[in-house]
Formats: structure tokens, sequence, C-alpha cells
């Protein structure tokens, strides 16, 4: 399958809101390209002999932001506004380095694997290290290691989106918790749940190659006893109750999972909350208000919040 590569030179100040650009033009997935990350974790990290050194020397100076668009007859009416919101950042006073767009042709192959020199082991939280299947990483003894083939599916632990959901499980899952995993992407959620002694994980996508996906990231991680992932939206798939409900998914679909969550979550369960950018927090609230749950923590990073909330 043949794909549009957008890519825009910016800053590492403008990266967030490159993003958002690129995910709201209906881009099928956003690559970071941040040389700073790399040159953190060579300095910063034991580990950093296992970077290339053909990659240390191919990096560029700006900041680069991909995003991935399907040939469609509004190609060219979607990639003239993308350079509109670029340059609207630079107007808004944010420096957006070169901010110079740029598009060329890629098939899906050459994309599903290219960005891999990119993505390392990474630390979230106390305990939990994200690592890539194909990377070596000599974990500590008190260290859950979460192995990971993103493929094509969301969820690597590098957004922060994803990393405030992994530091709310690991603040609040108990052992023999059950916990529902609401648009599970790569699994990444469910697994880590799982690592920490969930008694049971039910995951659901709507996205087929995510389910395929999270399906091998299950096997890898040997938690297929625990972690079983379904076909579906939302609840439509799960008749059981949890103790945990996790949702790392855009804040209108919360919005509507809000409204139905006691169907699904045991009396004092936990609902976790992201994917929601700092503009929509009140409208989340508001609903939350509405249906009388209890907002335990509000956590930010970025330009991103996750909210902690008892039912």
């Amino acid at each position: 399958m043949k794909w549009i590569e957008v890519k825009i030179k910016t800053s590492h100040e403008a990266v967030e809101s490159m993003s958002n650009i690129l995910h709201e033009s209906g881009a099928g997935g956003v690559v970071i390209e941040d040389p700073q990350d790399v040159i953190v974790f060579q300095n910063e990290t034991e580990n950093w002999d296992y970077i290339d050194e053909r990659l240390l020397g191919a990096l560029e100076e700006n900041v680069c932001v991909k995003g991935y668009l399907s040939e469609s007859p509004n190609l060219s009416d979607n990639i003239q506004l993308i350079k509109e919101r670029v340059e609207q950042v630079r107007d808004a006073g944010i420096d957006a380095g070169l901010g110079e767009v740029t598009i060329a042709e890629v098939f899906e192959e050459d994309w599903s694997s290219a960005w891999k020199q990119y993505y390392k082991p990474l630390k979230i939280g106390k305990n939990i290290v994200i690592k890539p299947s194909w990377e070596k990483y000599e974990g500590k003894e008190w260290e859950h290691i979460i192995e990971l083939d993103p493929g094509m599916a969301f969820g690597t632990g590098t957004h922060e989106t994803t990393q405030l959901c992994i530091q709310l499980l690991e603040r609040y899952v108990k052992e023999d918790d059950i916990v529902i995993d609401i648009g599970s992407g790569t699994g990444i959620l469910g697994i880590v749940a799982a690592k920490l002694k969930s008694k049971r994980v039910i995951g659901v996508d709507i996205d087929p190659i995510a389910i395929k996906v999270a399906k091998e990231n299950i096997l890898i991680n040997n938690v297929e006893d625990i972690f079983e992932i379904r076909e579906g939206h939302l609840f439509d798939q799960i008749k059981e109750k949890g103790d945990i409900v996790v949702a790392n998914i855009v804040t209108d679909v919360i919005l509507d999972l809000i409204k139905d969550i006691r169907r699904n979550l045991n009396e004092q369960g936990i609902l976790i909350a992201s994917g929601i950018i700092l503009d929509r927090l009140e409208d989340v609230k508001s609903a939350l208000e509405e249906e009388k749950i209890e907002i335990l923590s509000i956590e930010k990073m970025g330009e991103w919040v996750a909210l902690c909330c008892r039912v």
C-alpha cells in the first residue's frame, strides 16, 4: 500500500503542536525524530553503546515530525491546510524552527520498519521498562520489562498519554485486580497491568491490525494466560466488570465511555482516562461531575492530561 509522507522540519518546542496538526489531518501514524532524544540517551544511560554510530552521524539538526496520509481526492487541499496551520503556529509566537513542509511517497513495508532505528528502551514510572523486541537491555531484578513490537499499531510508550497511563497503573493496580483496557493498540497498557500481577486483563480495540499486533505482543511477554484481546468498540464486546478501566483514546470517545462506565466497573472501581488534550480537560471534568464520578488526581505531561477517578 502506498502512503504520502508529510515531513515537517521544526523545533523541539513545537513538536507537540506539529504532531497535533498531523494527527488532526487524519495521519495514519506520526513519527517524531528528535536528535536531542538520542543525545540524551547517549549521555544518560549505561546502554548508549547500542546506538548505531551511523545513526549518530546521520542525525539532522532539526526535529522532524512525519505523518502518513493515504491517497485521496482531497490530498492536495489537506497538505495545503497543514502548511497553513504550521504558519499559524509561528504566528502564535511559538518557535517553529524551519517550519518546512515536504512530501514524499512511501510504501507501507518501508514505513513499518525504517523507524525502528529510533526506538530504544525507555523507563517509565518506578519499575516499568518498555523494550523493543529487537533491542538488548540488561534489566534490574525489580524492573518489569515489557517487550514490544508496535508494527502498525499505536502505543510504543514514547507518547505522553501512554506514559501517564503507565504511571497511574503502577500506582493503582493491585494483585488479583481485573483490568479492562479500552483502545488497546499494541497491548502495551494491558501487558503492563498483567506484569503488575493483575488476575485478568481484557483488552478491546476496533482496529483489526491493532488486534493482530497486540496478540503477538501478548505472546512475546508470556501473559497469554492473563490477557485476552477482543475486537470491538468500547464495551460492546465486554460483559465483565473490572476493578480498573484504562482508556488512552481521544476525548470525544472518553466522553461516550464515561456515560456507560458503571456498567463495566465494580463499585469503588478506578477509571484511568488519558489521550486528553489540555484544551478539552474541562469537557471531561464536566462529564465526570454530571455522572457523579470522583476525580482522584489530574496528571499533566506537556499538552496532555490523564485523569484518575473513582466510580
